[in-house]
């Protein structure tokens, strides 16, 4: 009895197929928890597809992929003078965010992230004139831009990457290759139309992996079903039931990722009101699991336990049995699966 995730293996990869046909010399990202794959089964699609570049998040990630992916690995997390050492080949490339950074990753392979709207870290338009001279001590693979999801300004991504390739052109930087993030297939064809001497390259990883929302399913076993009535106590803290129904123990917990939820940015005015009429309901001990039984999504009885959770299901509904399989909407990058079954 397992949660498990379901992967529609012939449509998971027709769908990454599309994505690396409408993004030449796409670079696939596996960092994190491999966007609930693993990092083991995305190191063996990108190879699969014919990648040359694997993105990972950090050094630690490198050093636990290398053995898994022959070609070279780019660690986005920029390099910091004082970081722990890890031992890594010459085949993976370090990114980095300033002139120092530069300096201090002598005869290593670079990528040179500048600052974008994001914010984040980057070498500023200041910094561009120091770089001329930093550069000759590193081999360079290119510049790097990570743009924003979303721009609620109206600004144009193309033309704030158009921005910074003028920018490295006047500082006399070469610009043979430039990575990107989060740009529309169509934009990435305006820039590569009107810079057709640089190689622009997509890193992307939830796109790719995640895009086709119908080819992954999670579901959780159910392992235990009890009958209780209106005022019987239950659980860890004795709550009453507050009507006839049932407890359903189904497999899946905090150890899973269940239950742990990232923030979200609302936009709008709905969003906001189910925002604060969840937060409400959880005061009083109300909250919501991800599984769905006889099309409804079921709340929990009490908070998920480490590998369980127990939901309530009113008697008004179809009874559950033992072995059901109950799906759970869960976010992939938060959830660790017991098994993954292809089909």
């Amino acid at each position: 009895m397992a949660l498990t995730l379901y992967v529609d293996t012939a449509r998971w990869r027709a769908h990454q197929k599309q994505i690396t046909d409408q993004f030449p010399g796409l670079i696939p990202v596996c960092k994190g928890n491999g966007y609930g794959f693993g990092h083991e089964r995305l190191c063996e699609e990108a190879t699969r597809m014919g990648a040359d570049i694997l993105a990972v998040g950090t050094t630690y990630e490198a050093a636990s992929i290398k053995d898994h992916f022959g070609g070279d690995l780019l660690v986005l997390t920029p390099f910091r003078r004082g970081e722990d050492p890890v031992p890594l080949p010459d085949r993976v490339i370090r990114s980095v965010a300033s002139v120092d950074g530069v300096r201090g990753l002598v005869g290593a392979r670079v990528v040179i992230e500048c600052m974008s709207s994001m914010r984040r870290h980057g070498i500023s338009e200041q910094d561009l004139g120091l770089l001329q001279s930093a550069i000759e001590d590193v081999r360079l693979e290119g510049f790097a831009l990570h743009l924003p999801l979303d721009r609620p300004d109206g600004s144009d991504a193309v033309e704030e990457v158009i921005g910074w390739m003028d920018r490295l052109r006047a500082a006399g930087l070469p610009l043979h290759t430039m990575f990107v993030s989060h740009l529309r297939a169509e934009e990435l064809a305006r820039l590569q139309q009107q810079f057709p001497q640089t190689r622009f390259r997509a890193r992307i990883g939830t796109r790719l992996w995640l895009g086709d929302h119908e080819a992954t399913q999670y579901r959780g076993s159910v392992l235990d079903v009890t009958r209780v009535a209106k005022g019987d106590r239950f659980g860890y803290r004795q709550q009453k039931a507050a009507s006839d129904g049932w407890l359903v123990v189904v497999a899946g917990g905090t150890s899973h990722g269940v239950g742990l939820e990232a923030p979200k940015a609302l936009h709008g005015m709905m969003p906001r009101a189910k925002g604060v009429a969840r937060a409400g309901l959880a005061t009083v001990n109300r909250n919501l699991s991800p599984f769905v039984w006889a099309g409804k999504q079921r709340w929990f009885a009490e908070p998920p336990h480490m590998q369980v959770s127990i939901l309530f299901v009113p008697s008004d509904s179809t009874e559950p049995k033992v072995g059901d399989e109950l799906v759970a909407h869960l976010r992939h990058t938060t959830t660790q699966f017991d098994r993954v079954l292809d089909s």
